[in-house]
């Protein structure tokens, strides 16, 4: 058997007008083209669904019973229809983003809550995971996006690498704070809140004060630049953080102020990357909101550098 939409329709039409012309201008075809449909459908399915007699059509007892079933499969049609449209729209679907720490207490939030203020049908999973477990996470398909610091290239991974400037974070009345371009020279021997020995931000921060010959004086270790905020505004140290951490001074629960941030010389780099799986396409929320993500990252630069 093999009904059709459009016979199903025109069944329904018919029915409810009680007449072929009646039931032909309302769809806007011929009562010509409305007979030869209810006659295919008849056919299809094997017994009448009219009689005719005098002229007046008058329906069957199966034809009550298949209304129901074609009004079922009418309006699973039209869910079905709408559903699509809202995908299509964004305004329905799933969005899976694992980011990391520097960027999930503020940033990412801030960006997420935005794309989906006006789509309540999306459900979305934000989860904070370490760079090194989000590329397997995003290699292994079960996220749909993730946000890191940027990772050696592979095969089973797309990613947009954005490569952001270093600040120079310090107390608001510090002497320091009158100046638009920090150096070496001017944090000569002074405390300095750093991330751990491993990681490309102390790296290059240490060879700027050796290549300089400057004393390099680190007070705290950390594992994310965040907490080096609190020592910074306490007067305790100089801290040279990544963009997105100069980013959470504006949240206004866990924004820290009093808190300037100055260019630094020579130029220390904090790489970020935007993640998706390579084998297989991303959804349209994933593509809109990889843009969205990629746009923010852009207007932040932009807002933050003096």
């Amino acid at each position: 058997m093999n009904l059709t939409i459009r016979q199903l329709t025109t069944f329904r039409e018919v029915l409810r007008t009680g007449s072929i012309s009646e039931a032909g201008r309302t769809l806007g075809r011929t009562q010509p083209s409305v007979s030869a449909m209810i006659a295919g459908l008849e056919n299809e399915i094997g017994f009448r669904l009219f009689e005719r007699e005098h002229g007046r059509l008058t329906p069957t007892p199966e034809a009550h019973y298949f209304l129901e079933e074609a009004e079922a499969v009418l309006s699973r049609l039209t869910q079905s229809t709408n559903t699509l449209q809202e995908i299509s729209n964004l305004k329905r679907g799933r969005l899976r983003v694992a980011c990391h720490p520097a960027a999930s207490g503020f940033f990412m939030p801030s960006v997420l809550g935005q794309f989906l203020q006006d789509k309540p049908a999306i459900k979305a999973s934000l989860m904070m995971r370490s760079s090194k477990v989000i590329e397997e996470l995003i290699a292994s398909q079960q996220y749909d996006l993730g946000f890191t610091e940027t990772p050696e290239p592979r095969k089973s991974i797309h990613q947009k690498d954005f490569d952001l400037e270093c600040l120079c974070a310090m107390p608001s009345s510090d002497p320091l704070a009158a100046k638009s371009l920090i150096s070496t020279e001017d944090l000569d021997g002074a405390n300095l809140a750093t991330l751990f020995s491993e990681h490309p931000t102390f790296l290059q921060t240490s060879a700027a004060f050796k290549n300089t010959g400057k004393s390099f004086e680190r007070r705290f270790e950390l594992r994310t630049f965040l907490p080096g905020l609190q020592f910074v505004k306490a007067g305790l140290c100089y801290l040279i953080c990544d963009l997105i951490t100069a980013f959470s001074c504006n949240d206004p629960l866990h924004g820290t102020g009093g808190i300037v941030f100055r260019r630094f010389s020579p130029r220390i780099s904090s790489s970020v990357s935007i993640l998706t799986p390579a084998h297989r396409p991303a959804s349209l929320i994933t593509q809109n909101f990889g843009q969205k993500l990629a746009d923010d990252i852009h207007a932040m630069k932009a807002n933050i550098l003096p």
